[in-house]
């Protein structure tokens, strides 16, 4: 399954997916993992939540993230959810002048792999409803 939280920059998309993530753990039966641009949220995340700062590793494009994704479900069998944070960001695809069709690639293989693995993807995007294909409506969780 994949959620978004989608809005427009700087509108606290950030705060409600740590607020979901923190909420969610709680009933996981499995890991929970939260992928950010750095480890400024640390300390606000449950200790039961692994932090991975994507910055740290020498990814270049969509790709190399997917397979960084594929590379974290590989090595935890148990993992339930996955959160990303700065999705565009994170994942390598242009953050000021979004390639909706690049975007939707990716999204349509984390969606192949979210049923492959059964892990959840919940995704914070910079994007408005209008911005998002038809497909994906269904599937926003919040819109700020």
């Amino acid at each position: 399954m994949i959620e978004f939280i989608i809005g427009e920059k700087g509108k606290g998309k950030t705060k409600v997916l740590l607020e979901k993530a923190n909420r969610e753990v709680k009933e996981a039966t499995g890991n929970v993992v939260y992928l950010d641009k750095n480890t400024q949220h640390m300390f606000e995340l449950n200790n039961r939540i692994r932090l991975i700062d994507v910055t740290n590793y020498p990814l270049t494009d969509a790709d190399e993230f997917i397979g960084f994704i594929c590379g974290i479900i590989s090595q935890d069998h148990d993992l339930e959810k996955v959160y990303l944070d700065s999705f565009l960001r994170i994942a390598k695809l242009e953050e000021d002048n979004i390639d909706i069709p690049a975007v939707v690639a990716v999204l349509k293989q984390l969606s192949s792999i979210s049923s492959q693995f059964s892990v959840d993807f919940i995704i914070s995007i910079s994007v408005t409803k209008n911005q998002l294909p038809e497909e994906y409506h269904t599937m926003v969780a919040a819109e700020l």
